[in-house]
C-alpha cells in the first residue's frame, strides 16, 4: 500500500528530476514554444517540495492536492494549470484514504488524465503530454517500471507528429521532428514514481 510519505517522496523525487533535466526541457521547447518550460516546471517543483517539507499532509489524496494548487499559483504558461490540474485531480480521486493500492493510484491518474484532456483540449496524437500520459497510465496497472516504459516511448513518439494543441501548434508543419517538451516533462513525473517506488 502506498501512504502519504510514498506521495510526498514522488514529488520530492519529481522536483529533483526537474531541477536535473530543467535546461533540456527549455532547450526542447526553444524551436516550438516559449523557451521557458523548464524554468516553470523548476519554479513549480521547487515550491513543491518546499511546501511539502512545511505542511507535511497526512494523506496521499492531501500531499496531491496541495502540490497542484502550488503548481497553478507558481507556474506560468500553460504548464502550471494543466500539471495542477492533473494533481488536484488525481488527489480528489483518491479521496482521503490513508493509504492506496497501485490499482486505485491508477484509476485516479486516469481521472487526473481525462481532466487535463478536457482543460487543454487535447487528445492522443495531438503532441502534447497526453501522449505519454495515456499510455503510462494504460500499463501503470502491470506496474510502475512498465508505466515509466510507456511513458518514455510515448514521448519519444512525439517527434514526428505535428502539433495540434498549445504553443506549437502555430508552427503547423514546422513542429514536426522535435519532441515534445510537455510530452517529455510528463515523462519524469512517471518515472519519478517508478523511482518513488523503487522501480
Amino acid at each position: 500500500m502506498l501512504d502519504a510519505d510514498f506521495f510526498r517522496r514522488w514529488m520530492t523525487v519529481t522536483a529533483a528530476s526537474v531541477e536535473r533535466e530543467a535546461e533540456r526541457l527549455t532547450a526542447l521547447d526553444s524551436p516550438i514554444g516559449d523557451a521557458d518550460h523548464g524554468s516553470n516546471l523548476l519554479r513549480g517543483f521547487t515550491a513543491v517540495a518546499a511546501t511539502l517539507e512545511k505542511e507535511a499532509p497526512d494523506t496521499p489524496g492531501a500531499v496531491l492536492t496541495l502540490a497542484g494548487r502550488q503548481l497553478i499559483s507558481t507556474v506560468g504558461g500553460a504548464s502550471g494549470p494543466l500539471y495542477g490540474t492533473l494533481l488536484r485531480r488525481t488527489g480528489k480521486a483518491l479521496g482521503d484514504a490513508g493509504e492506496v493500492g497501485e490499482e486505485q493510484l491508477a484509476e485516479a491518474l486516469r481521472a487526473g488524465v481525462e481532466a487535463v484532456m478536457t482543460l487543454g483540449g487535447a487528445a492522443p496524437g495531438d503532441k502534447t503530454m497526453i501522449d505519454t500520459l495515456v499510455p503510462a497510465v494504460d500499463a501503470l496497472g502491470t506496474g510502475f517500471a512498465a508505466a515509466r516504459t510507456a511513458a518514455e516511448q510515448g514521448a519519444l513518439a512525439t517527434t514526428p507528429l505535428q502539433a495540434r494543441k498549445g504553443r506549437a501548434s502555430y508552427l503547423g508543419e514546422r513542429s514536426i521532428g522535435h519532441q515534445d517538451p510537455g510530452a517529455t516533462s510528463a515523462a519524469l513525473l512517471i518515472a519519478a514514481l517508478a523511482e518513488a517506488a523503487g522501480e
